[in-house]
């Protein structure tokens, strides 16, 4: 036990004492100190907010109680935050079932054009949970324009709408450096009808964009959340386990099958402390955890093939993810040359 655990545990005995409350064994110290981490999305640092700590001491105390035992041990601490999120858990508990019966339409298995599944959290009070949000996009040709439906319609958010102008100067400077951008392009959360904010998604929307403009499938097994900057460097962003959580539940609810995981910042690594259950499915190799810090190896992860890097004529590989956005973008500047060709005709 290091230095800050040991202050930690000395700081559950003085309150214990102060409280009247029963004493923990070493597992269920070790749970609440796991559990202070977790509060403050940190796997080195725990909260010292003493209200909280002390309400779970006393419920924990109560279910060793009831089971007749002096010392508190881990299950008991464990009972104690399961209930706690029971009591709180009628909303989270509402939006898997509607995904269980297609109400919410969101797919764990096959592969589609524009699509992609971002996470997000709720909060309802000291209570959050994750939960996956079916991103879809759509593109043609156009003058470069990317809609922000949520935007447009006063559901998005200045951070949101911040990363979509990101994503805008990532797209330019990678396939239309020396020529104009001739497309234009939607994005939408599909049944969501609360304000979207935060750039965590910005990750996701690229990936179903440039989908949208290759014409090539991306894998539903695969959640994706992180937030990213013009070089197309993936980037840090909140509540990481309980997105990772989110979709563990809705892959559990419409059937696990060893394929589905998480996308993640790799900077994010440092933030993990995830339930017991899906460490164990991790363990098993029943759902996966990809840490990445670029778009490329995302792209490579949800499309399974060779994203390309230009070469020294300034092409793509035959056959790669860039070479068909590529392809495509070219298809749309020819248009774009004629139209104006014909113009000055005129």
């Amino acid at each position: 036990m290091d230095e800050n655990h040991l202050l930690y545990a000395r700081l559950i005995a003085s309150t214990v004492q102060k409280e009247g409350l029963l004493h923990l064994d070493k597992d269920a110290v070790a749970k609440v100190i796991e559990h202070a981490a977790r509060t403050i999305e940190e796997n080195s640092k725990m909260s010292l907010h003493l209200g909280s700590m002390t309400d779970l001491l006393r419920e924990s105390t109560y279910w060793a109680r009831k089971q007749q035992v002096s010392i508190i041990g881990r299950e008991h601490v464990t009972q104690a935050l399961k209930s706690r999120e029971q009591r709180v858990d009628r909303i989270r508990g509402q939006l898997i079932d509607h995904i269980g019966r297609n109400i919410t339409r969101i797919r764990v298995t096959g592969a589609y054009v524009g699509e992609v599944n971002a996470l997000s959290v709720l909060g309802i009070g000291e209570y959050s949970f994750g939960q996956p949000s079916r991103l879809t996009a759509n593109c043609r040709f156009g003058d470069g324009d990317i809609i922000d439906i949520e935007r447009e319609v006063e559901l998005g958010g200045d951070i949101h709408s911040k990363g979509v102008l990101i994503m805008s100067g990532y797209l330019g400077s990678t396939y239309a450096k020396d020529q104009p951008l001739s497309m234009s392009a939607s994005l939408v959360f599909e049944q969501s009808y609360g304000e979207v904010d935060g750039d965590s998604a910005t990750a996701a929307e690229l990936c179903a964009l440039l989908s949208a403009i290759a014409e090539v499938p991306l894998k539903q097994s695969l959640a994706i959340t992180g937030s990213m900057n013009q070089h197309g460097e993936v980037q840090a962003i909140g509540g990481i386990n309980e997105k990772i959580e989110g979709f563990f539940d809705v892959c559990i609810k419409l059937g696990l099958t060893g394929e589905q995981g998480v996308i993640m910042p790799l900077s994010n690594v440092q933030h993990l402390m995830l339930r017991q259950d899906v460490i164990d499915a991790v363990a098993e190799n029943k759902f996966q955890i990809h840490a990445i810090d670029s778009i490329d190896q995302a792209l490579a992860l949800l499309s399974g093939i060779e994203v390309g890097q230009l070469n020294e004529q300034g092409q793509y590989p035959e056959g790669s993810f860039n070479a068909a956005v590529a392809k495509r973008l070219q298809r749309w500047i020819d248009v774009h040359k004629h139209e104006k060709e014909s113009a000055e005709e005129d």
